[in-house]
């Protein structure tokens, strides 16, 4: 896959706690519990397309439980940074668990800084996308991070 370079000013978001250990919008925590496309070895910023699919990563990873204190954040990608695309086509079993063909792909796109993002599909909601930080990027500087919000969790997801 080749690097492209962004056309127009994107936005993606992110949940987390911001009283935690962590900031939001951190890659410390990629490496304590790696996703689908790092391993610990290689820090990333794991942000969703859609502000609803930020909910229902946020849901599905913890595992059906209402998140205490989450709040979001907006990131700002300004336009010319670079970006790559994950080709399903190009990787079957990318999906599967364990997830060993996706971390070996993240963690060779990370090391080698081929683009600051790494637009991937989100296992959740297939139709949408997670966009995944390089904070090790030359680029990365140029992301912004809006002021955090509290995230207002619907109890009816939770069968309450």
């Amino acid at each position: 896959m080749t690097a492209q370079v962004l056309d127009r000013t994107l936005s993606s978001f992110r949940i987390g706690d911001p009283n935690g250990a962590y900031p939001i919008f951190d890659a410390t925590g990629s490496t304590i519990a790696p996703g689908r496309w790092n391993t610990p070895g290689t820090p990333v910023i794991y942000t969703s397309e859609h502000y609803s699919t930020a909910v229902l990563e946020k849901l599905v990873h913890g595992s059906g439980r209402l998140p205490p204190n989450q709040h979001y954040v907006q990131v700002t990608i300004p336009r010319g940074l670079t970006y790559e695309v994950f080709s399903t086509a190009a990787m079957a079993g990318w999906d599967s668990m364990p997830a060993v063909a996706s971390k070996e792909f993240g963690e060779a796109w990370c090391l080698q800084k081929r683009s600051a993002l790494l637009i991937v599909p989100s296992v959740v909601a297939r139709l949408d996308q997670n966009i995944i930080i390089n904070p090790a990027h030359p680029d990365f500087p140029s992301i912004t991070v809006s002021l955090h919000q509290p995230v207002y969790w619907d109890k009816r997801l939770f069968g309450s």
